[in-house]
């Protein structure tokens, strides 16, 4: 069973934040970061089931890149809703607030 992906507004910000960082420090950077992004987003279309950090929040590392996918799984309605893209140096508690 395939599940459907809803970027949430808080992540497609936090995205575009990591891909002008990226670009900052090299050209073609954050465009790369966006594609492993989205094969980790689009891998979770058949397999959303990764550890539960906070309540229902599962967590996905991006490879290569210290960010991390914070997400939910609605089971019933077969969607994965992608909360926030965090820099992993960044505060857990800056995750709680949203």
């Amino acid at each position: 069973m395939s599940f459907k992906i809803k970027i949430e507004t808080d992540a497609k910000l936090d995205i575009q934040q990591a891909i002008n960082w990226y670009n900052k420090q090299q050209k073609g950077l954050g465009k790369k970061f966006y594609s492993v992004l989205m094969k980790h987003i689009d891998g979770l279309k058949k397999n959303p089931h990764y550890e539960i950090r906070y309540d229902n929040v599962n967590c996905l590392p991006v490879k290569n890149f210290q960010f991390m996918i914070h997400f939910t799984v609605d089971k019933t309605e077969k969607i994965v809703s992608v909360r926030s893209v965090f820099h992993t140096s960044l505060s857990p508690e800056n995750w709680e607030k949203r």
